[in-house]
């Protein structure tokens, strides 16, 4: 089994991986961050919600600061407007059917002047809105709607939080080839959002990336080709 799984990682990693192309909020599309595209394009570089990231690959080492937001992340200098307690519609680039895991979601406040020139750093900032891993110990995960067309994802940002600026952190952690550490791999990055409306609530049991997850998490090291079931790695979700 695990030669087999083996060789199937080596193909996962030959083929595309992914990251969230666009997204509708509030009813408008955005085109996010495109990084075989937006580098070169100099002055004419389009502007994003969506911070940057280095490609369509993963990051591995959860110590590192490359998990919070991806890779060389940098704030992006525009918010889409939202109100508390919309939906809001990701479209991932089509998701390899070899790389089944997770899909979590995450939510940090930024400062009452915006995210444009905000990073949290190794602060516990994050609070989670939304996780999905494996029904019971069959083949299904919540990053399985994704490997075919259209690759949609949607979140609910939470209707009681305060209004103001939020950076949301989304992922798929791939677990095809996380038996044994590093394995797991981790797909994250952030957008940014002006929430309106809304309540008065402060979420509180916040995580900080790196920070959240370990090595040792029963989610992040985890033999996905055994019908056994799944601990999503993080703190709970949030409710109002």
């Amino acid at each position: 089994m695990k030669v087999l799984a083996t060789l199937l990682a080596s193909v996962g990693l030959v083929a595309a991986h992914g990251y969230v192309d666009n997204a509708t909020i509030g009813g408008q599309y955005y085109q996010f961050y495109q990084p075989y595209m937006d580098p070169y394009m100099g002055n004419n570089k389009p502007q994003r919600i969506s911070r940057s990231i280095p490609g369509n690959g993963p990051v591995e080492n959860v110590d590192s600061i490359d998990v919070q937001c991806n890779a060389g992340s940098v704030p992006a200098p525009l918010h889409a407007p939202a109100a508390a307690g919309s939906t809001v519609t990701l479209h991932w680039t089509l998701w390899p059917d070899s790389h089944m895991g997770p899909v979590i979601t995450y939510m940090a406040r930024c400062p009452d002047s915006g995210c444009q020139n905000w990073s949290p750093g190794t602060s516990a900032v994050w609070f989670k809105i939304k996780e999905g891993g494996r029904e019971g110990t069959s083949n299904n995960w919540a990053a399985t709607p994704l490997m075919k067309s259209p690759a949609t994802y949607q979140y609910t940002i939470p209707s009681c939080i305060r209004p103001g600026y939020y950076l949301v952190r989304h992922e798929i952690i791939a677990l095809h080839a996380a038996w044994a550490y590093p394995g797991a791999q981790f797909y994250p990055g952030c957008h940014q959002l002006q929430v309106t409306g809304g309540g008065s609530a402060n979420p509180s049991n916040l995580v900080s990336f790196p920070g959240a997850y370990k090595s040792t998490d029963p989610g992040v090291t985890y033999d996905a080709y055994r019908a056994q079931p799944y601990t999503i790695p993080g703190p709970a979700v949030f409710t109002c």
